[in-house]
Parts: C-alpha cells; structure tokens; sequence
C-alpha cells in the first residue's frame, strides 16, 4: 500500500454492493433501515463505542493487528484476517478468516462470520464477553498474553 487513496479504495471494496441509505454522524441515532455509514474516527474503541451509542447491539469488525476492544451492552465479534494473528491471539479472536488467503471462498468465510452472529445473538459469548473485556471489573494485565 502506497497512499491513503490504496486504503480507502480497500474499504470502499470491502463494503460490498448493498446500497447506502443514511449517513449520520457521530453516535447519532440511526434513521433508515439497511446500511448506513457513520461519520467516526477509525480507531476501533472510538468507533464501535459510536456505533453502540447509536443503537448498534452486536458489534462485528477485522484487525489485522489484534484488538482487544470489548464492550458492553454489545458484544464485539472479532475476526482475525491473518492466520498469524489468529493463531497468536486464539483465545481473544471469535473468527479466522485467513481461509480466504489460500483459497476458501468469500462466500464460505462469510457464512461463517454470519452464523458467529446468530449464535452470540442467541446467547453465545464472544471472546471478549468470556474474557470480561468491557467489564467495568477488567483489568488489563489480568490477560497476561497481550502484554
């Protein structure tokens, strides 16, 4: 990746082809149903804490890096998009989606990603939820391996 252009042509291509039906910023509420683009920082605790004050009530992102963001009321699922990560941070990222990376179909990583957030809908704790990230309680140095 050579500029910002390269990242943000990446975004646009990950957002799929479902038409966009709102724009709101910042923690404001949502006002149509379907996708919407909030007007946030891109820092993940800034963000999904956005998109929670907007009414959010399950939280679905990638880091390529590691996240440890968790909160609630909504449960955050992670996936991880390289194998390395996934492997490294086993116990905090609900999804691999490396598959992807050495041929499993888009398609297949999405049913997946997909049944993951039926699942914690229906009560299933996400990797967060299990390890009390978001707890008012946590205390970061108690999950020694993201030291």
């Amino acid at each position: 990746m050579t500029t910002i252009l390269e990242k943000s042509l990446g975004a646009v291509a990950k957002s799929g082809s479902t038409p966009l039906n709102d724009v709101i910023g910042y923690a404001e509420p949502l006002h149509a149903k379907g996708l919407s683009f909030m007007d946030s920082p891109g820092y993940d605790p800034c963000s999904a804490t956005g998109q929670i004050a907007s009414g959010a009530n399950l939280i679905v992102f990638t880091t390529g890096r590691g996240s440890v963001f968790g909160a609630k009321p909504a449960p955050s699922i992670k996936v991880a998009s390289n194998a390395r990560l996934a492997n490294w941070m086993d116990e905090d990222m609900d999804i691999d989606a490396s598959p992807v990376l050495t041929g499993t179909s888009l398609a297949e990583v999405g049913e997946v990603i997909f049944q993951k957030m039926l699942d914690v809908a229906s009560g299933e704790l996400s990797k967060s939820e299990a390890l009390g990230i978001g707890d008012n309680e946590f205390v970061p140095w108690q999950v020694g391996a993201y030291l």
